[in-house]
């Protein structure tokens, strides 16, 4: 299975449990919670079926797992000659809002469903942590809702 059809999946099941709500008048939570591990665990076992994955000269996707309706990116990170302290403060701000926008944007329908998302940033070199940002829909309030 590609992330297309993870991706067509997801929407479906979501549509599905829309079309269920609106007959039902609401879906049950205990039903609507296992769906979203479900649907959190199909991605993450689906690309992690493709990693790793070079996302450009500095970042490479070593894992994606899924932890409860968390979809968990962990990305390696080539410093160079930085310090992982100065990447840590020098980086993290810009980073951070770049993160959150593009997630924003990329998982809208996973953030409206309640699966959340984590990025972890790992250094290359030391295999210090580096960063971790947790986006959920709070997070994007004007591009989710």
């Amino acid at each position: 299975m590609n992330k297309i059809s993870i991706i067509l999946l997801a929407l479906c099941v979501s549509l599905l449990a829309s079309d269920i709500q609106s007959r039902t008048g609401e879906f049950p939570q205990k039903e609507m919670k296992a769906q979203k591990i479900d649907i959190a665990k199909l991605v993450a076992e689906e690309i992690s079926s493709t990693l790793p994955q070079v996302v450009n000269k500095f970042t490479t996707i070593t894992s994606v797992i899924s932890k409860d309706a968390t979809i968990i990116y962990t990305f390696e990170i080539n410093t160079g000659a930085k310090s992982d302290e100065t990447i840590r403060k020098e980086d993290r701000t810009k980073m951070s809002q770049a993160i959150t926008t593009g997630i924003c944007q990329s998982s809208r329908k996973f953030l409206i469903a309640g699966i959340n998302t984590s990025y972890i940033y790992i250094s290359a070199k030391t295999k210090a942590n580096l960063f971790r940002f947790d986006i959920s829909q709070k997070d994007c309030p004007v591009a989710v809702n």
